[in-house]
């Protein structure tokens, strides 16, 4: 196929097999969709399109006479491709797919040290340790050094002996996918230490941005020369989590003998052929890629599945085809999902000492407690309320335990002389009489544990036989305290043996904050739990207890309880994104600092998507698919502030199309606006003047109101979150829904075109005399791609982009204070070279180091150069031509009444 050089594969066998001969575009064009159609509305899954020619039944998977008889069929990976600009380096995360180079002098640096890689990766990629480039391989003590990502940390790793390792990190900043970062260390920093200082670039040229503070660290080192060959990607399956390549695309690489210093490697991919599999690189070093490692220069427009496969034909069968339409990961995500389980019910099971586990999460009319774990009994009950309470944010509903409660269930059996048994509860005040609370059996000294909680106190026993008064022994005495009571706690009691004693541990923690712990040592034996039981009694008759997830561990601690019991809450909503799609195994891209979003409220039961879009509602970004592989890409809300156009579009130059429609319509505004927080209170944010604004017309619009619930860690966040989406919804300027872009017409755009991903910027210089004369800002939502042979176009969906451009005090444009107020003193014509202002507030800054700068006046837009200072009541700005009337292409002087000192926004 001509230009664009479209390839279609499809996965068969393991293995991508090109039909790109078989895409029948004589019916039917190769269409991709992706995204959604504004802000209000979700992602949609991804969709393509296209049409094979099967005359021969190789694409019907029931034919046994096809090539691809068994190998094809329900959720086939499909991909589709065109050519890229650049040739680059492709590696799949796999611990075979590196590029190595073998050990040489240059490259065993023992002194400061400069690394350097640019790829396109996921840079905050959840627990994943990858590798960018090192000379280092911990199984055999051959360690020198290595710049990696791991978990949103960039580190810079070093061995002075080849053994033990000397690290530094810095939290990875938001970064566009495509980026160079750069690790220095230097070994001796003259003040008895040794300083790591990272920094990124949009490209090895630079120029190098500093991430964060230098790393100093006590005491000089040095750099061991090991034997091993440098490695892009290079693993290492000793550590844990272990270290694997990188999964993404690599550009180019240095390694430099000293910081700025001599380049000692230099791999550059961007020069090499598709294909190539052995170079040499600048300064000589001969590479050879291994495993899964390639290099490609095609771009990946659309990664999914083919869900079925129809057959179609004419009527006299001169034409039979395959109208398939393959899917992003969020159909198969989105088919018949069922609720996720509660945070503590899906947690626990994952403690790999887990013995025995009763969630007690059962139905109201459920008469036995159900164990998840295989090999254990359900629990047997009666009296018991199931469903009564659900209070705790970590559990769905949970049983209320009366006077004539009682439960038992038995623990199979797990190792002696360690053990640990913990439970949630909410006990609404002490009782009058002594109230067993928990009995466990175990082959120790102590044949049975008693947990009594009393009018002021709790108190645990220990009963060796028969269960007399003789027999039985204080272990621990706890109160009196008001930890006990009035709100849900975990309780622990742990025990373990060493040498002929015994040491118990008893633990309260209030869940959401405090608790404490005792202990003792006693010369008994633990033995091992055999039963947990509960008969409270009479106790209970003018308190309430609620209680559920009891377990038995073969260990003496564990972590599943924590933050599972809160429904981690207080989780920003990155952290919950990417802890979900890593509990259930999804891939997930993140763009942008998952830290820089806002925190949550408790997770529910809900199902892994509505969980996900509660997580990015929350936020504010945006929630879709990756486009180069199956897999979920969130781009968090500040990711979208003021970046620099991914497309810059002319009007009157080649490549947008028609339809270019403006809407100047109501459509998306919002002026009244309430944020509920789920399970709290609500705030309320309302434009009421202006032309947006709740007043009737013409002093405004009326009201469009809107309401909506999220879950939010704070009553608090309620409130900016409404002016936010207040401002969002009342932008006074014209809509441009979808921006139509004929590659075909303009293939010198087609390299910015193909790079614009959901949320990118977009603008249009020089629109028509009939339309406002400012460049047009979009941010984009979603789009439709065609392919033809011969034809590529775009159409964007679109919504305005300035209401992204935000105010920032270190930025050079976005950092500018506006004054209260500047009108022109008297009229000018197109002619004129002075304009007289008078300001109302703050003056406008007369440093000549903020010039130029826009300003817009009635609409139009000029651009200040110098400014000559305010002279009592007056002052004077030189501004070169605008657009409209004073588009005169002349100097313009700026001359003002002044009220009181001012400064100036660029526009």
């Amino acid at each position: 196929m001509a230009w664009p050089d479209l390839r279609v594969e499809i996965q068969a066998g393991g293995l991508w097999v090109d039909v790109t001969a078989d895409t029948f575009t004589r019916r039917q064009q190769v269409t991709i969709t992706r995204g959604r159609a504004d802000e209000a509305a979700r992602t949609d899954p991804a969709r393509c399109q296209l049409g094979l020619n099967n005359k021969d039944g190789k694409y019907s998977p029931r034919n046994p006479m096809s090539p691809y008889y068994g190998q094809i069929g329900r959720n086939t990976p499909i991909r589709v491709s065109v050519a890229g600009p650049t040739p680059r380096l492709l590696l799949d995360g796999s611990m075979s797919g590196t590029v190595d180079t073998p050990d040489a002098a240059p490259l065993d640096i023992v002194g400061d040290i400069d690394l350097r890689a640019e790829v396109e990766t996921d840079w905050t990629a959840g627990d994943l340790n990858q590798t960018l480039i090192g000379k280092w391989d911990g199984g055999t003590n051959q360690r020198s050094y290595a710049l990696r990502v791991f978990d949103g940390q960039l580190q810079l790793s070093w061995s002075p002996d080849g053994a033990t390792g000397g690290l530094a990190t810095v939290p990875v900043p938001t970064l566009p996918d495509r980026a160079c970062v750069r690790g220095t260390l230097d070994v001796d920093n003259g003040a008895g230490g040794r300083t790591v200082t990272f920094y990124w670039a949009s490209s090895m040229a630079g120029p190098w941005t500093q991430i964060g503070d230098p790393v100093v660290q006590a005491g000089t080192t040095s750099v061991y020369a090991s034997t091993v060959p440098l490695r892009i990607g290079s693993p290492d399956p000793s550590t844990s989590p272990p270290r694997t390549p990188f999964a993404g695309s690599g550009y180019r690489f240095e390694v430099r003998s000293g910081i700025d210093g001599t380049v000692v490697a230099a791999p550059d991919f961007t020069v090499l052929a598709p294909g190539t599999t052995v170079f040499v690189d600048a300064v000589g070093h001969t590479w050879t890629l291994q495993g899964t490692a390639e290099i490609s220069d095609r771009l990946i427009r659309f990664a999914g599945e083919v869900s079925s496969w129809p057959s179609r034909w004419g009527v006299a069968g001169q034409d039979v085809w395959v109208p398939l339409e393959a899917s992003g990961i969020l159909r198969r995500l989105g088919q018949g999902a069922k609720a996720l389980d509660s945070t503590l019910r899906r947690r626990i099971p994952t403690d790999p000492n887990l013995l025995a586990y009763w969630p007690m999460e059962e139905d109201r009319d459920a008469t036995r407690a159900y164990s998840p774990l295989a090999g254990v009994a359900p629990m047997a009950v009666s009296g018991v309320e199931f469903a009564a309470d659900d209070t705790l944010p970590g559990s769905s509903p949970l049983p209320k335990i009366g006077t004539t409660s009682t439960f038992s269930g038995r623990v199979p059996q797990g190792p002696d002389g360690v053990w640990h048994v913990e439970y949630v509860y909410n006990l609404s005040g002490y009782p009058t009489t002594p109230t067993p609370l928990l009995e466990l059996r175990t082959t120790g000294t102590y044949t049975r544990i008693q947990f009594e909680i009393r009018p002021d106190n709790l108190r645990v026993y220990g009963i060796s036989t028969s269960g007399d008064s003789s027999s039985t022994t204080l272990i621990l005495n706890i109160g009196p305290t008001t930890n006990f009571t009035q709100s849900w706690n975990r309780l622990q009691f742990r025990a373990q043996t060493t040498g002929g004693s015994t040491t118990f541990w008893c633990q309260w923690i209030t869940i959401g904050g405090g608790g404490f712990t005792l202990s003792t040592t006693l010369p008994v034996t633990a033995g091992h739990v055999t039963a947990v039981s509960c008969a409270p009694g009479a106790g209970l008759d003018q308190v309430s207890l609620s209680m559920g997830h009891l377990s038995v561990l073969s260990a003496l601690t564990s972590d599943v309880y924590t933050f599972a019991d809160h429904g981690f809450t207080d989780e920003t909503a990155g952290a919950r994104t990417l802890r979900l799609t890593q509990e259930e195994g999804v891939p997930l891209a993140l763009a942008g600092a998952g830290d820089a979003t806002p925190g949550m409220g408790p997770q529910r039961p809900d199902t892994l998507l509505d969980l996900l879009q509660q997580a990015a509602d929350t936020d504010g970004g945006i929630l879709g698919e990756a486009r180069d592989r199956l897999a979920l890409r969130y781009r968090v809300r500040a990711s979208l502030y003021n970046q620099p156009p991914t497309l810059e579009l002319d009007y009157q130059g080649p490549g947008l199309a028609p339809p270019l429609d403006p809407q100047d319509d109501d459509a998306g505004v919002r002026n009244d606006i309430t944020i509920s927080r789920i399970g709290g209170s609500s705030a309320r944010a309302v434009l009421k003047e202006g032309p947006l604004s709740t007043a009737p017309p013409p002093a405004g619009v009326g009201v469009y109101d809107e309401s909506v619930s999220l879950s939010l860690a704070d009553d608090d966040q309620a409130e900016p979150i409404a002016y936010w989406r207040l401002w969002l919804g009342t932008q006074d300027e014209i809509r441009y829904p979808s921006v139509h872009v004929d590659l075909t017409k303009a293939p010198q755009l087609a390299d910015a075109a193909a790079a614009v991903v959901e949320g990118d910027r977009i603008t249009i210089a020089n629109p028509p005399a009939w339309l406002p004369p400012e460049t047009i800002d979009l941010l984009v939502q979603g789009y439709v791609e065609t392919f033809l042979p011969h034809k590529w176009d775009i159409t964007f969906n679109c919504t305005p982009g300035r209401p992204w451009l935000m105010a920032r005090t270190d930025d050079p444009q976005f950092g500018r204070v506006a004054t209260d107020g500047t009108q022109l003193a008297a009229a000018v014509d197109a002619d004129d070279t002075t304009l007289s202002l008078a300001v109302d507030g703050t003056l406008w800054t007369t440093d000549p180091v903020n010039c130029p700068m826009d300003i817009r006046v009635g609409g139009e837009i000029m651009t200040v150069t110098r400014i000559t200072g305010a002279v009592q009541d007056r002052f004077d700005r030189t501004v070169t031509g605008g657009w409209g009337t004073a588009d005169t292409g002349e100097t313009w002087t700026l001359t003002g009444g002044a009220t009181s000192d001012y400064s100036v926004q660029g526009a």
